[in-house]
């Protein structure tokens, strides 16, 4: 729960919205509870540095929220490379898959009677079961590519 600073004057309007009346930004007081222990460490933290207890729990929580800060926009940045890598890997592979999957590396075809309908490795024309094709023999063993009898030398 927030309340205003007892001393405070009020506050304008809008006061995320500056104007020419635009008064700068009050303070606000802010009650929690914490516990005992935690409490007699900030009172002992407090008087140790001669500050009140309340520009200690301040500055505590200013400096926790700017670690936060940094520690979140490091993760957003490892997270973005991570992202990237993927991106870059994933684009990796599928050039890879696609150069396998060309007849670059085909050194024989041989004449086949499909069991099963498929489709053109070199132009994407329908096999249909029974049709005569060619069974793309590559220079490492592959998943098998069939092309039709107009594609085959």
């Amino acid at each position: 729960m927030t309340q205003k600073d007892p001393d405070s004057e009020p506050a304008a309007e809008n006061p995320e919205e500056p104007g020419e009346d635009a008064e700068p930004k009050k303070e606000r007081v802010l009650h929690t509870r914490v516990p005992a222990v935690l409490e007699g460490e900030l009172k002992a933290a407090a008087r140790a540095l001669r500050i009140p207890v309340s520009n200690l729990v301040r500055t505590i929580l200013e400096d926790a929220v700017k670690i936060a800060d940094r520690a979140s926009e490091r993760v957003e940045d490892k997270l973005s490379r991570a992202a990237k890598t993927v991106h870059d890997e994933r684009d990796r592979l599928r050039s890879k898959v696609e150069r396998k999957s060309s007849l670059d590396d085909v050194v024989a075809y041989q004449p086949v009677v499909m069991a099963r309908a498929s489709e053109c490795a070199k132009c994407g024309a329908a096999l249909a079961e029974g049709a005569q094709a060619g069974l793309a023999v590559g220079e490492v063993p592959s998943a098998p590519r069939f092309v039709c009898a107009a594609c085959m030398p």
